[in-house]
């Protein structure tokens, strides 16, 4: 076969968890297929990150991703009527079938067969985090990708029963694919590794991790809630330590720290590149995680192999991706939250009971298993 991947819209660093899919991907295809070929779609400054190696694994250059004056154009059309002058270039391609791995068909129409992924339609539930401008362009393009996908890889079960519960899409059409984790993350007990990363970032309390960009969904003034609780009604004496992309809700979340007096209580290191990341899991007492909606939840399986405990939300797909190797709470809670974080910090037993549970349970997340079924969606979507 001849397989495109559409990654138009790929933007390293600035994408959260869809990215992370994205690399993990294409990383895990050239290991795992030697019988077909691959063209990237991609924006060329972008290749770099990608780390693009086997011969059959080849660059189609595109001319309409942003910013290029090409990329207005298309929207500039778009905006004013119902073409899309991307159609004539993918209709164009030699390819037996594309894969758009981020929850839209671009374009929308086109005549070779085609695979979509489908991380999460977080709008149909929290409609109040997005600008109308957002929602509308959501409404527009999420649900139809949907419906003209020849075929589609779900993320998680959960998104699954959305698509078929919310969309209407047939439940044969849908294929789930878990997301493997990157080898990277894993557990380490060198000395002079972690108290690099301790004086580098400046980590020197004991600290418990949330790495998740600043979106409303990601709950982090619940979770600051919590820790004002803990600090003021049970003398916590540990820090909290936040990372990722500064978004939407990013000010709110700064305001709020200053707002209850937490500025010596909480670090933001803001966006890390993901070299940095299996330090702090490693040095990371526990991860809290009190996301309100996920699609799949990469966090959790960066943590469980580094063998750091994990408090996460019962929400959305997150209890099916951790399992048994997490305690869950109500993230509508701040005082269920305070209970749980409060017994997994103190806890060293609960902590080494989780910490083997996820070394067990991340097994089942290996990046070549969700090469091999994502090949096997690549075979389905043909016949």
């Amino acid at each position: 076969m001849n397989i495109v991947l559409n990654a138009i819209a790929y933007s390293p660093g600035g994408m959260g968890g869809v990215e992370t899919y994205f690399r993990t991907l294409v990383h895990a295809l050239q290991g795992a297929d030697t019988g077909n070929d691959y063209g990237l779609i991609c924006n060329e400054h972008h290749l770099d990150s990608l780390q693009l190696s086997p011969p059959r694994f080849r660059l189609l250059a595109c001319r309409y991703t942003k910013p290029s004056l090409l990329w207005y154009l298309r929207a500039a059309i778009r905006h004013t009527t119902s073409l899309d002058i991307l159609q004539p270039f993918m209709n164009r391609l030699n390819a037996d079938i594309v894969h758009h791995p981020f929850s839209i068909l671009q374009p929308l129409h086109h005549r070779i067969p085609s695979v979509l992924t489908f991380h999460d339609m977080q709008h149909e539930f929290f409609p109040e985090y997005f600008s109308s401008y957002a929602l509308n362009a959501r409404k527009k393009l999420w649900r139809p990708s949907a419906e003209k996908a020849t075929r589609i890889i779900a993320i998680s079960g959960y998104v699954k029963t959305c698509l078929v519960e919310r969309y209407g899409i047939e439940p044969d059409k849908i294929d789930v694919v878990y997301t493997g984790y990157n080898p990277q993350f894993r557990r380490t007990d060198d000395p002079d590794v972690l108290a690099s990363a301790r004086s580098r970032l400046g980590l020197h309390k004991p600290f418990m991790y949330y790495p998740a960009a600043t979106w409303p969904h990601k709950n982090h003034k619940r979770l600051l809630a919590a820790l004002k609780i803990m600090k003021e009604s049970y003398g916590f004496d540990g820090h909290l330590v936040l990372s990722g992309i500064a978004k939407q809700a990013n000010d709110d979340v700064l305001r709020e720290i200053g707002r209850l007096g937490l500025r010596d209580d909480v670090t933001v290191l803001g966006y890390l590149p993901h070299e940095e990341l299996p330090c702090l899991y490693n040095l990371a007492r526990l991860m809290v995680f009190p996301s309100l909606s996920e699609g799949f939840g990469i966090p959790l399986l960066e943590a469980m192999a580094c063998g750091c405990p994990i408090a996460c939300s019962a929400a959305t797909s997150i209890p099916e991706v951790a399992g048994n190797a997490a305690v869950t709470f109500d993230p509508l809670s701040v005082e269920d939250l305070v209970e749980t974080l409060r017994q997994l910090w103190n806890d060293g037993a609960l902590q080494q009971k989780l910490k083997t549970r996820g070394f067990a349970r991340v097994q089942q997340f290996d990046r070549d298993t969700m090469a091999r079924q994502t090949i096997r969606v690549y075979e389905k979507t043909l016949r």
